[in-house]
């Protein structure tokens, strides 16, 4: 159901795994995914659903866009199919490891970071989930040994066996209330998915300073192995902190500094993402110089916090991709 980047890419996976695939959007599809469809003889509808065929499936891949409340998937899920998301479907058909990243704020950046840092060190790394191209179709069409996924609540709210190997949150704010019967809770409940289904082999980081993920962390029974990131400078046995205006990273006693003049992304709530991306690598095992050469060079996303002009002496900064009063 739908045909963007999300559905689009599960339609080839579910081709090239040999199923009967039938793609349904409701909207106008885009030219682009239309030539993808067709070169893979996939059949599709566009401007309307046929709920005759839907409710026909064995098991239906939503696209992030379409609440879980409209009409047609209760009807769906009141027949008993199976109402997945795409990263849930892609993932049976990768052995790669995935590191996931999720949050109201700073996932995008802390996703492309993270991914820098990993293709700098020379990982077999593609980059998808929210951002870039369709996981499933880089599981369909390449062979990667890694995935940096930014994961959206709504992606989360369809998988069930999913595993990241490595979760990251960044930090929980009130947004897309209106997906979450306009309850905080239920939100909250969405952004820990990305823990689910972890074992005490893999890993949990998320922000200290961020109130709602410390007392749901603390809350919840998590099997993962956790590390945090803090700006308390007393906080010494944190695994990420800041203290003399230098971050400070500590896993598995390998310390390394860097000033945060150094660092690429500029801003408090950037020495977060690079704090949250520094304990990710470590625990990969990447150098220390690698990973601070990375952080240095990093070029950050259009539109965000991204540095127009000096006119008069007034800086002037688009901020455009901020979706929400805390991004802003």
């Amino acid at each position: 159901l739908g045909a963007g980047e999300s559905g689009t890419g599960a339609a080839v996976l579910a081709k090239k795994q040999g199923f009967n695939v039938w793609l349904s959007d409701c909207g106008k599809i885009n030219e682009k995914y239309k030539n993808v469809l067709s070169h893979y003889e996939i059949a599709f509808e566009e401007g309307k659903h046929n709920e005759a065929q839907i409710l026909d499936a064995d098991e239906v891949i939503i696209s992030p866009g379409i609440p879980l409340t409209v009409p047609l998937v209760k009807k769906i899920k009141e027949k008993g199919i199976p109402v997945i998301s795409e990263i849930e479907f892609a993932a049976r058909y990768t052995k790669a490891s995935k590191i996931c990243i999720t949050g109201s704020n700073g996932k995008t950046t802390t996703t492309l970071l993270l991914y820098h840092i990993l293709k700098n060190a020379g990982f077999n790394v593609g980059l998808g989930g929210n951002v870039g191209e369709s996981f499933a179709m880089q599981v369909a069409t390449q062979e990667y040994d890694w995935y940096v996924l930014e994961i959206s609540s709504f992606q989360l709210d369809s998988m069930f066996d999913f595993k990241a190997e490595i979760a990251i949150l960044t930090n929980i704010t009130p947004d897309h209330l209106d997906r979450y019967d306009y309850k905080f809770e239920n939100y909250i409940d969405s952004k820990f998915r990305i823990t689910q289904n972890q074992t005490n082999n893999d890993a949990f980081i998320y922000c200290l300073d961020d109130e709602v993920s410390a007392t749901e962390v603390n809350r919840r029974n998590l099997r993962a192995r956790i590390y945090y990131t803090t700006f308390q400078p007393d906080n010494t046995s944190a695994n990420a902190y800041c203290f003399d205006k230098k971050i400070h990273i500590n896993i598995n006693n390998n310390h390394f500094t860097m000033t945060l003049e150094e660092l690429a992304l500029q801003g408090k709530h950037n020495a977060y993402n690079s704090m949250a991306t520094s304990i990710g690598a470590s625990l990969l095992d990447i150098r220390k110089e690698s990973i601070r050469q990375s952080l240095s060079a990093f070029e950050n996303v259009p539109h965000r916090l991204e540095y127009v002009a000096r006119i008069h002496g007034i800086d002037f900064i688009n901020d455009s991709k901020a979706t929400n009063v805390n991004s802003a």
